[in-house]
Parts: C-alpha cells; sequence; structure tokens
C-alpha cells in the first residue's frame, strides 16, 4: 500500500493506491536501456509480441532502418515485417543467450560459461549443463574457471523424484561428471576450456 501525503495549505490530502498482483494480468516489468542496433546485427525479442505473433526470444537478423526509424527484421524462422521501436520495445542483441531462454531451440555451435564460485549456486545444476549442452547441433565448449570444481557444480541434481523415477543418489551423478571431465578436450564436439 502507497501513501502519499502532500500539503496544499492547511488542508491535507491523503490518497491512497493499492496493488493486489492476484488481480492484475498482462504485468510486464522490465528496465529500458538504450540499444544502439546497426544493420546486420543479431537481434532477439525479450517478450512475446502477440500482435505479431512473436515468442519470447524468437531470434533474428536487422535487416535495414528507415529515416522514419522503423526496423525492418528478418526473423530466423523466414518471416519479415517493420516495425516501430517505440511501440515494441522489447528488443536485445542476439548474439548471447541464457541457457533457460534457449530452451527449444539449436545453434550449430554453443559457448557455455559455468562459474563455479557463483553466487547462486542452485543455478548450476545437471539440468542447466544438460539444457546448455545440447543445443549445439555441432560444437558445445564449456568454459570455466575451476576444471576440478566443474563436476561438482554441474553435477547437482534439482529434479524432483517420481514414484516411478529411478533413484540415482548425488554421488552416482558426481562419479558420472568426474568421468565425463577426465574424457579428452576434444571429443565428438564436445570441449571444455579453461576461461581466463
Amino acid at each position: 500500500m502507497i501513501s502519499r501525503s502532500p500539503q496544499r495549505s492547511a488542508h491535507t490530502l491523503r490518497v491512497l493506491l493499492c496493488y493486489d498482483p492476484r488481480r492484475q494480468r498482462g504485468v510486464s516489468v522490465f528496465r529500458e536501456e538504450l540499444r544502439r542496433f546497426s544493420v546486420g546485427d543479431r537481434i532477439q525479442f525479450t517478450a512475446p509480441t502477440n500482435d505479431l505473433k512473436i515468442a519470447n526470444r524468437e531470434l533474428g537478423v536487422l535487416a535495414g532502418i528507415d529515416d522514419g526509424g522503423r526496423l525492418t527484421l528478418k526473423m530466423d524462422s523466414g518471416r519479415a515485417f517493420k516495425i516501430d521501436p517505440n511501440k515494441h520495445p522489447h528488443l536485445d542483441w542476439g548474439y548471447a543467450m541464457t541457457s533457460h531462454s534457449s530452451q527449444g531451440q539449436t545453434a550449430d555451435r554453443v559457448l557455455i560459461h559455468v562459474d563455479t564460485e557463483l553466487a547462486a549456486k542452485d543455478l548450476l545444476n545437471n539440468r542447466m549443463a544438460y539444457v546448455g549442452v545440447s543445443r549445439g547441433a555441432f560444437d558445445a565448449q564449456i568454459f570455466t574457471n575451476d576444471r576440478e570444481k566443474l563436476p561438482t557444480a554441474l553435477g547437482h541434481d534439482i529434479s524432483k523424484q517420481t514414484a516411478q523415477g529411478p533413484q540415482i543418489s548425488t554421488d552416482q551423478t558426481i562419479a558420472t561428471q568426474q568421468e565425463i571431465s577426465k574424457a579428452p578436450q576434444q571429443d565428438h564436439g564436445v570441449g571444455l576450456g579453461i576461461g581466463l
């Protein structure tokens, strides 16, 4: 609840504004940031755009910018159209994506950064590793700050257990990850690099 008490002469005006998120739909929260796009830049939509039938994180190329500032986009799906960036502000560069937003997409080559000293340890887990590596059709490379800690970081299992699912212990998961880390660095297009 927000309470404002602006003073007007000798009288006090009190206005209460209430916000109940359970009653709101279609609320979009984001921070505007200036982007300087150029023709040829890879772009991605950072929110679904229903009027254009564009999905969140859909990728394309900026094909042109007219005198009025309208952008001509050629999407990876083959569609091409013009947009006014003032009416469709949810655009960003499409050169890098998080593992979460790349789900369901495939690239020829993926580079995965895994910082084992990351404060949010729950973000590093076996699901993140699977999603990241499985996006690459021909090549996937992992860059990390600590090769020794990598199997433990990516061995963290966050899957929910089901009544019919096999029970795999954390020790078994870590052992499997350690076997993977001992494999040759360039085996079937998958590599492990140490980031500097």
